[in-house]
């Protein structure tokens, strides 16, 4: 494989960009609070006069996590567009745009952590669905946020009788993992459910990343768009980086405070790998970077 090349921030590169397509967690922030070196990127790009965009694998509504950035250190009126892969699927509820979202039936099984507010709140205006705790009697599965407590293995013999009925499985949020608040340890997110669900032949649908649908729809209000002056930032290989593939962008991956941090070291600009994950998976970024900075 051709060796990626590492920069040591943006100041390197983003002259040869317009437009920024920025990740969140594990790129932006860490659940509670905004990374010192991205907010200060991202002020500078909002100077350079760059557009800045989020796309977020998130269960959250756009408003919710629009609300939310001013308390993690970040400027709102920076973003010219913010969406999300629970917006995305939200919508696609509502207005039944997708053949996956069309005659689904009324009866959903929701598979969300209770202590959460905005899981509560992401069924509001979806009234059409009768929400059903036994699975035998669902329709199809909406999935948001893995319930408190669980590990992936223990959701099996739901998705079983899930697999028997031949229900579809609706993600918001199609990540495997993220990094958690505290420990910073890796924790599975929905997308990791959906995955062992499609492992067991079950049907999943998403609208998040790497599908490009999310790249059209947070992009589609530019009154002109360059790929080639589009540049992608993210911290999942899986995700940002397959998904700024599909949608044809250059993108960067940024390693020390991602879900991929334990796979790379960084010593000088010589790049080091404990695992070389990248040539492992066979999904390559344009750049490299340590962490979102100018």
């Amino acid at each position: 494989m051709n060796q990626i090349p590492i920069i040591k921030g943006l100041k390197e590169i983003y002259k040869n960009y317009d437009t920024f397509i920025l990740d969140q967690w594990g790129v932006m922030h860490d659940g509670i609070k905004g990374y010192k070196k991205a907010i200060q990127c991202i002020n500078q790009l909002n100077k350079e006069k760059k557009n800045l965009l989020i796309i977020s694998n998130s269960s959250k509504r756009n408003y919710s996590t629009s609300s939310r950035l001013p308390s993690l250190g970040f400027n709102r009126d920076h973003f010219q567009e913010i969406m999300t892969s629970g917006e995305m699927i939200w919508q696609s509820l509502v207005k039944e745009n997708y053949k996956e979202t069309k005659n689904l039936g009324k009866n959903c099984f929701y598979i969300y952590d209770e202590t959460k507010q905005d899981a509560k709140k992401y069924l509001e205006d979806l009234e059409k669905f009768n929400l059903v705790k036994d699975i035998h009697k669902a329709d199809f599965i909406l999935g948001c946020t893995p319930f408190l407590n669980k590990k992936v293995i223990d959701f099996y013999p739901l998705l079983k009788v899930a697999k028997n009925k031949n229900l579809p499985f609706i993600c918001a949020n199609p990540d495997f993992d993220t990094v958690q608040n505290n420990s910073k340890k890796l924790v599975f997110c929905m997308g990791a459910i959906a995955e062992l669900y499609k492992n067991m032949g079950g049907k999943i649908f998403i609208l998040g990343k790497p599908s490009i649908d999310i790249y059209y729809e947070v992009t589609k209000k530019m009154k002109k768009i360059t790929k080639s002056k589009i540049l992608a930032i993210g911290d999942s290989l899986y995700h940002d980086i397959q998904g700024a593939i599909n949608f044809g962008i250059d993108s960067l991956l940024i390693t020390s405070t991602g879900i991929h941090k334990d796979h790379f070291d960084f010593i000088s600009r010589k790049e080091e790998y404990s695992n070389n994950i990248i040539e492992k998976i066979g999904i390559k970024p344009t750049f490299i970077c340590s962490d979102l900075n100018f």
